[in-house]
């Protein structure tokens, strides 16, 4: 009786450690979980390309795209996505969200526009509305630091993810008053020459998008985060040195299979224009935090002074630094 009470137990036993085995190896098999709070355009070409440079390392990667960055933030918060791209400054301070940046993808380059019909400089966006990317992006903090410097006030701020997508409302006559990216405004000046005015901006050195992670995440899958790093960082140097080779993988991965001709001849001036102004080649680092912190507190998205803001308390640059360590330096 005690030895079939021992057998039953040791069976018992064996069954649990099955479970708690299977349960880890389920853990470990699942994916990174990407969530990208934009439409696949163009002008995220050569991200998607990284990360199908990831999977071929062996990094088991899943991505989503959703309506917009603040839906995508939600998710990492959450627990719904393991990473998301944008630059929640806002969300980290004001709602004291355990999440981190970790990679900086872009800088902003950006070109306030307006339907010069209706509107010629900044004064007479006085009591208007203007669109801009996402609620916290990038776009948004420089329209409103425009609006403060120039002494007016927005009757409403909307949000269009996407840059080409704005720049099709704007052409469509659906918004009069918006920001584009490069890509954008060439479109624009091809397709309605001198119709539309582009706003002065002051010189601007701040981040656009950036990778993001709960802090668990980032303690619990170091490995992952950094290959993820590695990926991207090796692309955009590739991209850099010569921007012709984006059309070449676009190919080699099928990536926008739905592309319209005018889509595709617009990705060797994109990334051309986008080496030239300068690619975060390095991945930002403390520095490019620092520079962020000038720019968002007077733009309004992040409160206090520069100089009292802590780089560890919005980033976490690990990941970075591991893939950087093989990588070297740009």
């Amino acid at each position: 009786m005690q030895m079939m009470r021992a057998w039953k137990n040791s069976v018992a036993a064996m069954a649990l450690g099955l479970t708690m085995f299977g349960s880890l190896a389920a853990a470990e098999a699942e994916p990174l979980r990407v969530a990208f709070g934009d439409i696949a355009t163009v002008e995220t070409l050569h991200l998607l390309i990284a990360f199908e440079r990831a999977k071929e390392a062996g990094l088991d990667l899943e991505v989503t795209y959703l309506k917009s960055e603040d839906i995508a933030a939600q998710a990492v918060v959450g627990g719904q996505a393991d990473v998301g791209v944008g630059g929640p400054y806002a969300l980290i301070q004001k709602v004291k969200a355990p999440i981190r940046m970790f990679m900086q993808l872009s800088t902003l380059q950006m070109y306030p526009v307006v339907n010069g019909e209706a509107y010629k400089g900044w004064k007479d966006l006085d009591g208007q509305e203007v669109a801009v990317h996402s609620r916290g992006s990038g776009t948004e903090a420089i329209m409103r630091l425009a609006a403060e410097k120039n002494g007016i006030a927005y009757s409403n701020i909307s949000y269009i993810p996407g840059s080409e997508v704005r720049t099709g409302a704007l052409l469509q006559g659906n918004v009069k008053a918006t920001i584009v990216d490069a890509s954008g405004k060439r479109i624009l000046e091809e397709q309605a020459p001198g119709k539309f005015v582009y706003l002065p901006l002051d010189d601007i050195s701040a981040t656009d998008e950036a990778l993001f992670a709960n802090t668990d995440y980032l303690d619990a899958h170091p490995e992952e985060v950094a290959m993820l790093v590695e990926a991207i960082v090796k692309t955009w140097r590739e991209v850099a040195a010569d921007p012709k080779s984006v059309a070449v993988l676009r190919e080699k991965y099928k990536l926008l299979p739905d592309a319209s001709p005018e889509m595709v001849a617009e990705i060797e001036p994109y990334f051309t224009e986008a080496a030239k102004n300068g690619m975060p080649l390095n991945g930002g680092g403390a520095d490019a935090a620092k520079d962020d912190f000038d720019f968002y507190t007077v733009s309004g998205s992040l409160q206090g002074k520069p100089e009292e803001l802590k780089v560890e308390d919005f980033w976490e640059f690990k990941p970075l630094e591991a893939a950087l360590q093989k990588l070297g330096k740009s």
